[in-house]
């Protein structure tokens, strides 16, 4: 069965995919409509090569005739990122014609069993992984891989350091200032060249590091 808009098929379900915006550290959905496309009412269940990863809901229901519902797939928060952003995970969508009266809280244990008379279809979808367009403009992770998120974060922290020893010298020097209207030794003009130049050394560092560093949003 495909996910499209087939009116042979008992249901059509869109998108054709489940994609994803993966964000590290934040859950992401995915919003599937399903639609029975007959005059019968049609029961769905929803499957999972990996059921830990996704919270799905609802996982199963029963359509009225050319009626439709939306299936909200979650894609639980990671903390890391996968290899070349692919994804091997796949959802699997069985449809089946039931009796008028049938409960969808307490489909019979049968329901969707292939080796019963009952006609069971199916559709498969793929899982797709893709990036916030705002995100530092990694809008296509595929040319990411984990060595550069590495690169990336170490020229971070190396910025982060020198930002806080720029402020502490900023404060020394500051501090020196006042101590140079209460002495007005000539050691103090030494020490007081040295830390400017210092500065200076810093945030050219911090420029460098600007300039050899991605943007990030």
């Amino acid at each position: 069965m495909t996910a499209g808009g087939d009116v042979n098929q008992l249901i059509s379900v869109q998108p054709n995919d489940l994609k994803f915006i993966f964000e590290l550290d934040k859950p992401s959905f995915c919003n599937l409509q399903v639609t029975n496309n007959t005059e019968h009412h049609v029961a769905f269940k929803v499957k999972t090569t990996s059921p830990k990863k996704y919270f799905v809901r609802p996982t199963t229901g029963i359509l009225l005739p050319h009626d439709s519902c939306v299936i909200r797939v979650t894609l639980q928060p990671k903390r890391e990122y996968p290899p070349n952003m692919q994804c091997k995970d796949k959802f699997l969508l069985q449809s089946t014609i039931v009796p008028r009266n049938t409960n969808t809280d307490d489909f019979p244990a049968d329901t969707f069993n292939k080796d019963g008379t009952r006609e069971i279809q199916e559709c498969k979808l793929k899982v797709i992984y893709e990036t916030n367009s705002d995100d530092g403009g990694f809008n296509s992770f595929t040319s990411q891989s984990p060595d550069s998120t590495t690169a990336i974060q170490h020229l971070k922290d190396e910025r982060d350091t020198a930002v806080r020893q720029t402020v502490q010298l900023q404060q020394e020097l500051d501090f020196l200032k006042r101590q140079r209207k209460r002495s007005n030794g000539s050691s103090f003009s030494f020490v007081f060249a040295s830390l400017v130049g210092l500065i200076g050394i810093t945030v050219g560092f911090l420029l460098n590091l600007s300039l050899a560093s991605p943007s990030t949003a």
